[in-house]
């Protein structure tokens, strides 16, 4: 049986669907493509060779005649742009009915459920960044004890704490019970706890993240495990899918990490599904509006091809691919409603592939690969 891997660059959007102004993002968003062109152009030899200037214009990387992998642009089909819609697309989970958001906080009676299991009421309960929600309300949080309630334009409850004041088990045991607590109307895809430590001024976010998600339907994934095919998730993709189908997890600190543990699993595994989140594209450089950060990774990310392909038996097969979009030259903080790159290599000959429906050509692709 062949190995599988699908690589997924989250918030690697590769431009904007015809939707995209119902979601509130302005024109020509285009996260790779515009990070390119923020920067004065990416150098990134085998996404060109693979043929990543053919789905998009990307400063820097020539459209190849003759790309090595099967190239495609993704047009996702849920009503939404987040991590869980995009990931549950992929695994052929269509969501129809938006997850709701909270764009002005929640309301009493969610906040009122959540005080009741911290004990303490919340600070902040209001849409913001992570990073600026922890130095505005960081001191409060250090004399009060209170945990920070926070939201995005995502459909997320978001619970950060200091590890010193709140132990990482306290945060993620209230997580769990703030989970269970989300009922519809209130069911939110999910609930995420944020450690950070430090001082004011200087908060850092911890790689102790959890995320709580809502439990799936049944997927792609539930049916590999039916069929005794091994799926191995990489970084929050346990998280994403609750576990459903998957037979080992790696929780990781950056995308390095992601990527060698990846590298691990193919130097030790015969055969099965590796399934990879790369987080670091979205959490530290999209939602940062970090280009520069953005562009950097993509070059560590490219660099790191050759040890991925010196790895590869024959018969296995890879794809690059992403979730969702979030544009760092974009206004806000939010993703933004784009395509996703489907990059697939191996045992296939290269070939452009066009515009395709819904984002679960990604596991119909691998159930292709590993069932048929």
């Amino acid at each position: 049986m062949p190995r599988v891997v699908t690589i997924v660059i989250d918030s690697g959007g590769i431009g904007a669907l015809a939707d995209a102004s119902e979601f509130g993002d302005a024109p020509g968003v285009n996260t790779i493509g515009n990070v390119a062109r923020s920067v004065g152009g990416l150098r990134l030899p085998n996404f060109e060779r693979l043929g990543l200037g053919l789905l998009t214009p990307v400063r820097g990387v020539a459209p190849v005649a003759r790309p090595r992998a099967r190239m495609a642009r993704l047009r996702e089909r849920s009503r939404g742009k987040d991590t869980i819609t995009g990931h549950w697309e992929m695994m052929g989970i269509l969501t129809s009915v938006p997850f709701p958001t909270y764009p002005h906080g929640f309301p009493p009676e969610v906040v009122e459920g959540f005080t009741r299991i911290a004990g303490k009421p919340p600070l902040g309960n209001k849409a913001a960044s992570g990073t600026e929600i922890i130095e505005e309300l960081g001191p409060a949080h250090l004399e009060s004890g209170r945990p920070i309630l926070y939201t995005s334009a995502d459909s997320v409850f978001q619970i950060a704490a200091h590890e010193e004041v709140i132990p990482c088990s306290t945060l993620y045991d209230w997580s769990e019970q703030a989970r269970q607590m989300l009922r519809s109307p209130h069911n939110v895809n999910r609930v995420i706890a944020r450690p950070f430590t430090g001082e004011p001024g200087s908060f850092r976010r911890t790689p102790n993240r959890r995320d709580y998600a809502i439990e799936p339907p049944a997927s792609l994934l539930d049916e590999f495990g039916a069929r005794h095919v091994e799926v191995h998730a990489v970084g929050k993709i346990g998280d994403i899918y609750c576990g459903h189908g998957v037979s080992s997890s790696v929780r990781v600190s950056d995308n390095r990490d992601a990527m060698e543990r990846t590298f691990e699993l193919l130097e030790n595994l015969d055969h099965g599904f590796i399934f990879t989140n790369l987080n670091d594209f979205d959490s530290k450089y999209g939602h940062r509006r970090d280009a520069r950060g953005y562009a950097a990774a993509l070059e560590e990310l490219d660099a790191m091809i050759d040890g991925l392909g010196a790895r590869l038996r024959p018969g296995d097969e890879v794809i690059f691919t992403a979730d969702h979009g979030c544009d760092p030259t974009a206004p806000g903080s939010d993703h933004t409603r784009e395509f996703v790159p489907f990059i697939h290599f191996g045992k296939t000959a290269g070939a452009m592939l066009g515009e395709i429906e819904g984002l679960d050509f990604v596991g119909a692709t691998v159930k292709q690969a590993l069932l048929v």
